[in-house]
């Protein structure tokens, strides 16, 4: 053997070697474009899942609340009255009801745009006072 003829047989055998390299290359990259192939058409079935999630409302929330009385409205002491606070969070809307004589009712309704803060009593732990737009 020559030296000319081992170099060739190398170079023959370099390249059956990245023959089967490309042809390995070639079906990993099949593989891999089925399994994306497989994922995207899985995902259409399962966005709705998550909106199923989402699609779950927000019950509106109703509590017994008193008014406390604030200095500018000094002039209507009387007992204090009770009164129905309804929390809408989807509807965004903040509904104080009373009750008055005769099964009548008085309402206020508050969208949340009106609502500027919440501020939660650090002395009097079930306290919350609600500072709105005007």
């Amino acid at each position: 053997q020559t030296a000319g003829q081992s170099g060739e047989q190398e170079l023959e055998s370099l390249v059956l070697k990245l023959s089967v390299l490309k042809d390995f290359l070639s079906s990993i990259e099949k593989k891999a474009l089925k399994a994306l192939q497989e994922m995207s058409s899985a995902t259409p079935a399962t966005p709705p899942q998550p909106l199923s999630r989402k699609a779950k409302s927000i019950p509106v929330q109703t509590f017994e609340v008193k008014l406390d009385i604030t200095l500018g409205d000094l002039t209507k002491i009387g007992k204090s009255q009770k009164y129905t606070l309804s929390v809408d969070v989807e509807g965004g809307k903040l509904v104080v009801l009373k009750k008055q004589k005769d099964s009548q009712e008085d309402w206020n309704t508050f969208s949340h745009d009106k609502i500027r803060q919440l501020i939660k009593s650090q002395r009097v732990q079930n306290k919350l006072g609600i500072v709105f737009e005007k």
